[in-house]
C-alpha cells in the first residue's frame, strides 16, 4: 500500500488510536452504513479515514474529493507504516467477539479482517521491488492523473496541480524500490523493463502538450473568469516541462543503465526465481482465488477444463468450417483477414451495438439493476500497445459513469468472433453490472460496497460470458465460437500460470502453450504471457470463480427445481456485494434453504 506523508505521521504518533480516556475520532457515516455493534462501527471509520488518507488517488477515484491536492507515497517508510497500521486493525478486530454480532455485522467482520489477513500474507513477497510491467510502473501513474480527477471549479484545478508537484517524488520513490530490490536480488523480468522503457520513449517522444497528463486541458471553462485558465495552463504544461521531463527522463535511464542489465531472463520468469517466491506465490493464490488451492490441482483443473471446451469448439469449428482439427480451426481463426476488423471505429461500433443489446436483455434475468450507465471508450493510445484487449474502469456513483475500455490498437489484428464475450465479460451482464450494483447497495459499509475479490469480481465476468448465450445475444455460431474462444483462454490460464510460476516454465513454454490450446492472435498471448508473468495468481481467479458460480447454480437448480428462479439466484450472489468464495457459497445455500 502507499501512504502520504500526512498518514504516515498519524500512524507513527498513534492519532488514529485514542489514548485512554480520550474521545474517539468522528464515525464516517458512509463507512459505518448499516453497521449495528459500536466497536465495529468506531473501527471501520477509523480504518477508512486512514485509508483514504493514505491513497489520496483512491479517494479520488470513489469520489471522495477531500485530498485531491495530494499524491500518493510509496516509500519503504510509507509502507512499513501501512503495514504498522494494518496489524493494528486488525488486533483490534480480533478483539470483537464475532459470536456478539447480528448477521451482517459478522459477515462485515469476516470479510474485513480476511481482507487485512490477506495483505498480511503477501507480505512475504515484497511486490514494490519488482512488481515492474508494462501495466504497473511510475509512467502510468503519471499517465493516470489527467482521467482521475474531475476538473470543474478553479478549485479542482488548484488541486491537480498540486496533485501533478508529487509525481517526480512519485518516481523516485520507484526507483528507490527497484534499487532495493536490486539489493536484495528481487528483480523484474528483463522484457518487462524493455517494454516500459519503450512506452517512456514514446512518451517522451511526444508534445506534452498532447499527453494523458494534459488532457484536462482540452476542456474549456468559460466560467472561471479572466487569466484563470491560462494560468492552469501554463502552470500544467510548465511543470511537465520542468519537473516531470527531467523525473522521467532519469526514470528511464535508470531502467535501462541499473535495472535491466541484472533483470532475469526469460529462462528465469516465474516468481520461483526470487528469494521466498514459493511462499509468495501460494500467499497469492490465497489472495486472488480465496481459497487455499494447491498449484499442481489447479494445473490439472485448468487442462481438465481445456478438454471440455475443445470438443465444444470442435463441433462449431466442423459447422462453421468444415473441420474439426483444432490446429486447422485456430489456424483460420488466426489467419482468416475478413475475421478481423479494419478500423478502429467498426470495433467502437460494435462494442456499442453489444453493450446496448445487453442493457435491453438483462431487465429478464436480474431482479436488481444498476443505476449507473456504462460507455465505451478507446483504450489510450500511450497504453494500446502494451496492454489486453479490454478492461473495465469502476463507476463513481453520483459522478461519471462505468466505462468499458476496448483496444483499438492495429484494428487489423483485432478478431470480430472474440467482440461480443469480449464486451459482455467487461461491461453488461459482466463487470459493470456487478461493480454498479455493489457500489449501489443502500445500507452497506463502504469499504464492503467497494470490496475488491479478484475470484468474484473475474469470476462473475467470465460466468456471464455463456450466460450471455442464455439470453440470446450472440447473433451467430460464429460468436458463439468467440465465447469458446475465450474460455479456453481462461483455463488455459490455470495451466499457463502455474506452469510459469510453480513448474519453472519459460517464456516459450508459456506462449506455445497458449498458441497451441486457444484461438488468440499472438500479440494477444504475447501480452497475456507479460501479464501472468508479473501479476502471479490473478489470472487463477477467473476459472476459479466461474466454476464455483456455475457449480452452485447447478446445485441448486436441482435442489429447489421448479421453485429455482434464475434472476432470484442472480440477485442473491449480487446481492452482498464481492465476498470471498466461501462466503458466497454460504450466502447461496441459505437462499435454497429459505433462510
Amino acid at each position: 500500500m502507499k501512504l502520504s506523508p500526512l498518514t504516515a505521521l498519524v500512524l507513527l504518533t498513534g492519532c488514529m488510536h485514542p489514548a485512554p480516556g480520550q474521545a474517539p475520532a468522528p464515525l464516517n457515516a458512509d463507512a459505518v452504513a448499516g453497521v449495528a455493534d459500536p466497536r465495529l462501527r468506531q473501527l471501520l471509520s477509523d480504518e477508512w479515514e486512514n485509508a483514504m488518507i493514505e491513497t489520496p488517488t483512491t479517494a479520488t477515484g470513489l469520489g471522495d474529493h477531500r485530498y485531491d491536492d495530494r499524491m500518493d507515497v510509496h516509500s519503504q517508510a510509507a509502507i512499513t507504516a501501512s503495514q504498522h497500521a494494518r496489524d493494528g486493525f486488525l488486533a483490534r478486530a480480533d478483539a470483537i467477539p464475532a459470536a456478539s454480532l447480528n448477521a451482517l455485522d459478522a459477515t462485515t467482520l469476516e470479510l474485513f479482517t480476511e481482507t487485512l489477513r490477506d495483505g498480511q500474507g503477501t507480505d512475504v513477497c515484497h511486490t514494490d521491488q519488482w512488481g515492474l510491467s508494462a501495466r504497473n510502473n511510475a509512467l502510468t501513474m503519471v499517465a493516470a492523473m489527467g482521467d482521475l480527477q474531475p476538473i470543474v471549479t478553479t478549485q479542482d484545478a488548484t488541486n491537480y496541480v498540486a496533485r501533478l508537484r508529487g509525481l517526480p517524488v512519485y518516481i523516485t520513490d520507484d526507483m528507490d524500490n527497484l534499487r532495493l530490490g536490486i539489493a536484495q536480488k528481487r528483480t523484474p523480468n528483463a522484457a518487462s523493463v524493455r517494454l516500459v522503457i519503450q512506452q517512456i520513449d514514446a512518451v517522451l517522444a511526444t508534445p506534452i502538450a498532447e499527453w494523458a497528463t494534459a488532457e484536462p486541458l482540452k476542456t474549456p471553462h468559460p466560467d472561471w473568469g479572466p487569466g484563470v485558465e491560462g494560468r492552469f495552463h501554463t502552470d500544467v504544461l510548465e511543470f511537465a516541462t520542468i519537473a516531470l521531463v527531467p523525473a522521467l527522463t532519469g526514470y528511464r535511464a535508470f531502467l535501462n543503465d541499473e535495472l535491466l542489465p541484472v533483470a532475469r531472463g526469460d529462462d528465469r520468469v516465474g516468481i520461483w526465481a526470487l528469494p521466498d517466491g514459493d511462499a509468495c506465490y501460494k500467499a497469492l493464490i490465497l489472495s486472488h482465488t480465496s481459497l487455499p488451492l494447491d498449484a499442481a490441482d489447479l494445473h490439472a483443473t485448468g487442462l481438465s477444463e481445456l478438454e471440455g471446451i475443445h470438443a465444444e469448439m470442435q463441433v462449431l469449428g466442423q459447422k462453421l468450417f468444415g473441420t474439426s482439427d483444432l490446429p486447422t480451426l485456430f489456424a483460420k481463426l488466426r489467419t482468416d483477414p475478413t475475421l478481423r476488423f479494419s478500423t478502429a471505429d467498426e470495433i467502437l461500433a460494435k462494442a456499442n451495438a453489444n453493450l446496448a443489446a445487453a442493457k435491453a436483455r438483462i431487465p429478464a434475468f436480474f431482479g436488481h439493476l444498476p443505476k449507473a450507465d456504462c460507455e465505451v471508450r478507446p483504450i489510450p493510445g500511450y497504453e494500446a500497445p502494451y496492454t489486453t484487449i479490454a478492461y473495465y474502469k469502476q463507476l463513481v456513483p453520483g459522478e461519471q459513469p462505468g466505462y468499458y475500455y476496448v483496444n483499438t490498437y492495429q484494428p487489423e489484428t483485432r478478431p470480430r468472433f472474440e467482440a461480443s464475450a469480449l464486451a459482455f465479460h467487461e461491461s453488461i451482464p459482466g463487470h459493470h453490472l456487478q461493480i454498479a450494483i455493489a457500489r449501489e447497495l443502500p445500507e452497506m459499509p463502504a469499504f464492503r460496497r467497494n470490496l475488491e475479490i479478484t475470484a468474484f469480481e473475474e469470476g462473475w465476468a467470465l460466468y456471464t460470458e455463456r450466460l450471455a448465450d442464455e439470453m440470446g445475444l450472440y447473433a451467430t455460431d460464429l460468436d458463439r465460437l468467440g465465447m469458446l474462444s475465450f474460455d479456453s483462454w481462461r483455463a488455459s490460464r490455470l495451466v499457463v500460470d502455474t506452469g510459469i510460476h510453480a513448474m519453472h516454465w519459460d517464456r516459450a513454454q508459456a506462449e506455445k502453450f497458449m498458441m497451441e490450446s486457444t484461438p488468440l492472435a499472438e500479440n494477444n498471448i504475447h501480452n497475456e504471457v507479460d501479464r501472468y508473468i508479473t501479476w502471479p495468481g490473478q489470472a487463477l481467479a477467473y476459472k476459479t470463480g466461474q466454476m464455483t458460480i456455475r457449480d452452485l447454480r447447478r446445485e441448486a437448480e436441482a435442489k429447489m427445481g421448479p421453485a429455482f428462479s434464475l434472476p432470484a439466484f442472480h440477485d442473491v450472489v449480487l446481492g452482498g456485494g464481492a465476498v470471498t468464495l466461501p462466503l458466497l457459497q454460504e450466502r447461496v445455500r441459505a437462499w435454497e434453504n429459505g433462510k
